[in-house]
């Protein structure tokens, strides 16, 4: 009799217990639950992956920001290194204009220089012995008119006055032939000229039958006999290389008293 008051407890239990969960699962909220917690994790999603955007961008700014603070911060020390280069260029130009004004004064100065110094040359060429003529005419001409010219500058002038001088003073040293016409008694004819120095200057005409030499003091040529000839001829071949170096005996006129 108990066993089955017993059993008949469990069933009653069992119903009761199915009743309960038959009850709880038909709730009408439940699926509304359900649905909000599914709704909530997927806007958590989306907010994650907004916050993970906004932070990708965050640190692509702060990125570009230290790129802007280094281009920043080399600027300034390219513009501190012109700034220097800028007042060095200012010194510069202060010194410049200095130097100009300084080449002004200087150039009043040398100019009426390089003309005495031109004067003395051409006086010089007048009063030395007649050799190449033309040639230091001209040079000296040249000269003359290139101090007219205002597209040559002080410097090149005296350059090239200079250099008329050393041309000058190595005729002193050298010696030379060579054939140009000759005027003499109303006649004109080609003979060979001997150059020593510039303390001689003799000539011979082709087929050695007359010579001569220049007088400086009587500004003429003196005529030469026979016995110079042969010396003449020799130092000729010298002046042209066509014959070694050789004593001569020739024609040197003495030496004129110093007024």
């Amino acid at each position: 009799m108990k066993v089955l008051i017993s059993r008949s407890k469990i069933l009653v239990a069992f119903a009761l217990l199915f009743s309960v969960a038959g009850n709880i699962f038909a709730a009408p909220g439940l699926s509304d639950i359900v649905n909000t917690v599914q709704s909530s994790n997927k806007r958590a999603t989306a907010s994650q992956k907004r916050i993970d955007a906004l932070s990708d961008k965050a640190r692509q700014l702060y990125d570009e920001y230290r790129l802007v603070v280094q281009e920043t911060e080399s600027l300034q020390t390219y513009n501190r290194h012109v700034e220097t280069l800028v007042k060095s260029q200012k010194n510069e130009f202060v010194s410049l204009q200095n130097q100009l004004d300084e080449i002004d004064v200087t150039s009043r100065e040398i100019v009426p220089l390089l003309l005495k110094m031109l004067d003395s040359l051409e006086k010089f060429v007048q009063l030395d012995i007649p050799f190449l003529s033309e040639e230091r005419s001209k040079r000296v001409s040249d000269l003359r008119h290139m101090m007219t010219r205002a597209d040559v500058t002080v410097a090149e002038q005296y350059r090239r006055i200079m250099e008329a001088y050393l041309v000058e003073l190595e005729y002193g040293r050298t010696i030379e032939a060579y054939e140009s016409v000759l005027e003499a008694n109303g006649k004109m004819r080609s003979v060979n000229y001997l150059r020593v120095g510039r303390i001689m200057l003799v000539y011979q005409t082709p087929d050695k039958s007359e010579m001569g030499v220049w007088n400086n003091v009587s500004r003429q040529w003196d005529n030469l006999d026979s016995d110079y000839q042969a010396s003449i001829s020799t130092g000729l071949r010298i002046a042209r290389r066509q014959a070694a170096p050789d004593l001569l005996r020739l024609p040197l006129p003495s030496p004129e008293r110093a007024q």
